[in-house]
């Protein structure tokens, strides 16, 4: 992974993706010390920053390779990603799923054109051989949704904005704290980060009890989870790190974050009645650290993502009715 294959990545998503600003509430500050500074990715196509790496996965096969459709593993947000990048090709996509995702997010899979595969997580089924058996079946590309280095590219692309926006602010120096799975979104950022914006830190944020990249940061190994389900945040609960994108966070990022389900539900409420914008738990981790950790975060300005909005309705009224502002 190189900032080249992040910039080669702009130059091939660059017409397709939505270049999502940075947004700032008087209100948020006022309640985190200090200014806070929004990327809202649950604006971009598909509702979470996960198009951006689908698009340049699917963009950066050879043409009669991508011919043969892809097919990915997905909790919802890189399903509609790969969904949509394949329809915009004109190839087929599998996307094998948990059974327990959100409906919304399967629904969405499908709508998009996405040939839908579940399965059941909680009894312990396995996701990388089910896909595995698809795959060589049907000659099908397999579209990772964190540990692929088209996919780090391509979820690199919103450091690059973040570094434009930043330098336009006058920002030089600041916490970046980012919504954490498998690592991706994490990795590709700081990448980007340490050649645009080097006094930029990325801070991956994470559900408590699902905190395996805050513990491998802190331990310099990996480290699991204990079970593979149980919190709100599903966007990015993942069973450990990345072999790809744990060494490039141990080299780039600082310590992680940690909030739980209620804090993230409670941030959601705060952005939807601050700034009008819909998250999803996993999506609003990151803002949650910034407002519920602020003794953990150094700095005048902080940045945060928000990396997706696709909740399902009873969840978002959930937020709402407990956390009404």
């Amino acid at each position: 992974m190189n900032i080249d294959m992040i910039r080669a990545a702009r130059d091939r998503i660059g017409a397709y993706i939505r270049q999502t600003p940075l947004l700032n509430s008087p209100f948020i500050d006022e309640t985190a010390g200090r200014r806070v500074w929004i990327k809202p990715e649950c604006l971009q196509h598909t509702g979470s920053f996960k198009y951006r790496g689908a698009r340049s996965a699917v963009s950066a096969l050879p043409a009669d390779v991508r011919a043969r459709g892809v097919i990915a593993y997905s909790s919802g947000n890189h399903a509609q990603g790969v969904a949509l990048a394949a329809r915009e090709h004109g190839v087929d996509a599998v996307i094998v799923m948990p059974a327990d995702a959100p409906r919304m997010k399967i629904d969405n899979t499908r709508a998009l054109g996405g040939e839908v595969v579940l399965y059941d997580r909680a009894a312990g089924e396995d996701r990388d051989a089910i896909g595995a058996e698809i795959s060589a079946a049907r000659g099908l590309t397999l579209i990772r949704p964190f540990d692929e280095p088209q996919v780090i590219a391509g979820q690199g692309t919103a450091g690059l904005e973040i570094a434009e926006h930043a330098q336009t602010l006058g920002i030089t120096e600041a916490d970046v704290i980012v919504c954490c799975g498998g690592g991706g979104f994490s990795a590709g950022i700081a990448l980007a980060l340490e050649a645009e914006a080097p006094g930029l830190r990325v801070r991956p944020a994470e559900p408590a009890d699902f905190d395996d990249m805050t513990r491998s940061l802190a331990t310099g190994t990996p480290c699991r989870n204990a079970k593979p389900s149980g919190s709100l945040c599903d966007a990015i609960v993942s069973p450990q790190p990345g072999d790809l994108t744990l060494p490039v966070l141990n080299r780039l990022a600082g310590p992680g974050l940690v909030v739980s389900d209620d804090e993230a539900l409670h941030a959601m409420a705060i952005a939807f009645s601050r700034l009008k914008l819909v998250a999803e738990p996993g999506g609003a981790v990151a803002l949650a650290a910034a407002l519920f950790r602020r003794d953990e975060i150094d700095g005048d300005d902080v940045i945060v993502t928000i990396s997706g909005g696709n909740v399902d309705a009873e969840v978002f009224q959930d937020a709402l009715s407990r956390y009404a502002e």
